[in-house]
């Protein structure tokens, strides 16, 4: 993409200050910014910040290492920089991608615009992307309308797919680099946050998607502990199948070796690592079009020096970061865009034999599923007739973001309250919104359904949360517009003071004195209706039908 397209991108309904190019002293270097105007406020912006050598040649596949000594030249953070290697889907807008891609963006309120000297709150962003794509140089995560809200905003590029997540068993290969690329990140912010007026004690760690499932990460991993003192989990977690995990040590090491043949690498060749190393062209570990697995590499590995055990061990340990606040959440319809995304058979005319063909395919992918009770559960309002291929392709959608986001989410955030005993701030939601105005990503999918764009699809909450309809407001309604300062204020409010409202109850009651009778309270988000709290609304299906696969 044209670099000056991108920084239009970036700077669109903003503007410009251009005599004014502040400079800040980090570990990594002086680092020269710009100021930005919005809403009558100042927001001091430096992109592209590296933390990190590049991690190329013989740091392929290894974990991240600190930059060695400062950058002599002053670096230019006015430009955007490299996106990490990963597969490019869609109508996804081109990026600039690069192995040497270890970089993260700051937003912080303008230091010269106000007496108050007091260190701001700080939120770091993690993207998702399915742990296979994802940058911090996309659109929509541009953090400027949330400094607003007198923080400091940080988000830092991971790697992802194959050379994020690939496993050789091996301390050169160890897995998992994209979450040790986030943790060094949350390192370099503590030693750094203080030159953007952050506090280093006052840190939240939200994300979305993978990003979620990436917090989940760095709550039960032991290597994050003290790094943050809040998180946010929108839509995602680590928690499946209680048993077994999704992609063990020995599971991981075969996909990588049989990817190693795939490129003309010996895996029984004590080499093969540094010939995978040799490889010229990053792109080629991609899994699109490559298609090295059923399963992506992109997902994380358990019984790693990162994720030593599985999540509900740690929970029943309390070998997990137990002293934080967490607010987490999922949309209403996370399940249907995303089935028809991983498992592209689904398109097809639903009927009822293709829907037990591909729920066997779920249970091969996450293990143990119990399939009568699903189908007894899920089939309830649907049937094997001809004339109901769209409520066969609806029920199965749903179950399926049961399985991969909404159980995962719900359960874990659960877990965690209970683990701590009640004792810190944890507070629960549902994303029941969508804007009608905004071109929706899953219009295409929708298509299949016959549902007119009726469903609040995963992702939906993302441009509220970034205030979207603040920085584009001719592609949003007014409604749209105030609902978008209301969330970020909530988010941010979280941040700051450990609640995101006031109406807002905890998740947990526990009046009642018997865990097994605990009182799940879900704050719904619609402009509609601010004030709309539901009870126990997961009895059936969280707490209920899928209770046994997951704890």
């Amino acid at each position: 993409m044209n670099i000056t397209i991108f920084i239009v991108l970036y700077l669109v309904h903003q503007t410009v200050c251009t005599d004014s190019r502040p400079l800040v002293t980090t570990s990594s270097g002086v680092v020269r910014g710009q100021t930005l105007y919005l809403n009558n406020k100042k927001i001091d912006q430096y992109l592209n910040i590296p933390f990190a050598e590049p991690p190329v040649g013989r740091l392929r596949f290894a974990k991240p290492v600190p930059l060695k000594t400062p950058q002599n030249e002053i670096i230019n953070g006015i430009y955007p920089g490299n996106s990490c290697i990963q597969d490019i889907i869609g109508n996804q807008k081109p990026l600039t991608e690069s192995e040497d891609c270890l970089v993260l963006n700051v937003w912080s309120p303008n230091m010269n615009s106000t007496n108050d000297t007091t260190l701001k709150p700080v939120m770091f962003w993690i993207y998702g992307g399915g742990l296979s794509m994802g940058s911090i140089f996309q659109e929509t995560f541009n953090g400027t309308v949330l400094a607003t809200y007198d923080m400091v905003i940080v988000a830092a590029n991971y790697r992802v797919g194959a050379l994020g997540f690939l496993y050789g068993a091996d301390d050169s290969a160890p897995g998992n680099l994209g979450f040790y690329d986030q943790l060094l990140a949350l390192q370099w912010l503590r030693d750094n946050v203080h030159v953007f007026v952050g506090d280093r004690d006052l840190i939240t760690i939200f994300g979305q998607s993978a990003g979620s499932t990436s917090i989940a990460a760095h709550i039960l991993s032991p290597l994050s502990n003290g790094l943050f003192k809040r998180a946010i989990m929108q839509s995602g977690s680590l928690l499946f199948n209680k048993d077994r995990p999704l992609l063990d040590t020995t599971d991981a090491l075969k996909r990588f070796k049989q990817m190693a043949r795939q490129l003309d690498c010996d895996p029984y060749d004590y080499r093969w690592l540094d010939c995978l190393r040799d490889i010229p062209d990053p792109k080629l570990f991609c899994n699109k079009p490559h298609n090295y697995s059923a399963l992506p590499f992109n997902f994380p590995v358990i019984g790693t020096e990162f994720l030593p055990q599985l999540p509900l061990k740690s929970f029943s340990l309390a070998s997990l970061n137990i002293d934080i606040d967490l607010m987490a959440g999922t949309t209403t319809d996370e399940g249907p865009g995303l089935l028809l995304g991983s498992y592209t058979e689904s398109k097809s005319h639903m009927n009822r034999q293709l829907f037990d063909k591909l729920l066997n395919e779920m249970d091969n992918d996450f293990h143990n599923l119990e399939i009568d009770k699903l189908l007894t559960h899920y089939l309830n309002n649907a049937n094997n007739s001809i004339n109901d291929s769209n409520n066969l392709l609806n029920a199965l959608g749903t179950l399926y973001g049961d399985l991969l986001m909404v159980c995962p989410t719900y359960l874990f955030t659960k877990l965690l309250s209970m683990v701590q005993n009640y004792g810190k701030n944890v507070y629960y939601y549902r994303f029941d919104y969508k804007s009608d105005k905004m071109d929706n990503p899953w219009k295409i999918l929708e298509k299949y359904m016959g549902l007119n764009g009726s469903l609040i699809h995963h992702s939906s909450d993302l441009d509220f949360v970034f205030g979207t309809p603040i920085i584009k407001q001719q592609d949003f309604s007014e409604l749209d517009y105030d609902f978008s300062l209301e969330v970020m204020k909530m988010w941010t409010d979280f941040a700051k003071y450990g609640k995101p409202s006031n109406d807002w109850p905890k998740f947990l009651d526990t009046t009642v004195g018997d865990d097994n009778q605990l009182v799940s309270k879900i704050k719904v988000l619609t402009p509609y209706d601010l004030t709309r709290v539901e009870e126990n609304p997961f009895l059936s299906t969280c707490d209920g039908v899928w209770k046994q696969y997951f704890l």
